[in-house]
């Protein structure tokens, strides 16, 4: 009866080993596929995700505009402290604010005095100012400064010679003599 039992069970652990390799495999090969689909949808989302903090990047730098609306302008007070504390909070320099507003280094010096009070729209650029972080600042200044080198290696390369450096040109060095001894 042992071997009896020990055959029975044998043959049914082989049926039930054939049934389970019979749906294990397609099984297994559909897992497969959904893993390389799954890879595949992950590539192409990291793709576009960085594809959309480029493009989100790019409007932030458009956007970087120092404007402000005539409500705002109308109701913030600006006063020489105020502007002084602005500057510090940003952490940037007169000739920096001078820089983004396009105004010179001794104007700013004057608002801060308070000789002078900044005009409507320059007042609206410094409340602009004051919306946006250390880091913005600090880009929007960096983009300034690369317009204006710009502006200045193509107005040095337009800009004829003067009249030394003409004069200098046609007339040749003269040779000193040697001295004897």
């Amino acid at each position: 009866m042992g071997k009896v039992e020990s055959t029975i069970k044998a043959e049914i652990m082989r049926l039930a080993k054939r049934e389970v390799r019979g749906s294990f495999f397609p099984l297994r090969r559909e897992v497969y596929s959904l893993r390389l689909k799954l890879s595949g949808l992950i590539k192409s989302f990291t793709a576009m995700e960085r594809q959309a903090k480029e493009v989100l990047q790019e409007q932030a730098k458009k956007k970087l505009i120092l404007q402000a609306t005539p409500e705002e302008v109308k109701i913030s007070r600006l006063t020489p402290q105020r502007i002084r504390l602005l500057r510090n909070k940003i952490g940037i320099s007169q000739k920096d604010v001078g820089t983004l507003l396009d105004v010179s280094i001794g104007t700013i010096g004057m608002w801060e005095k308070g000789k002078f009070a900044p005009s409507a729209q320059k007042k609206a650029a410094l409340i602009a100012l004051r919306k946006l972080g250390k880091r913005e600042v600090k880009m929007l200044l960096a983009e300034k400064k690369q317009g204006l080198k710009e502006k200045s290696g193509k107005a040095a390369a337009k800009k004829p010679a003067g009249k030394k450096a003409a004069a200098a040109k046609k007339k040749p060095a003269k040779a000193k003599p040697a001295r004897k001894k």
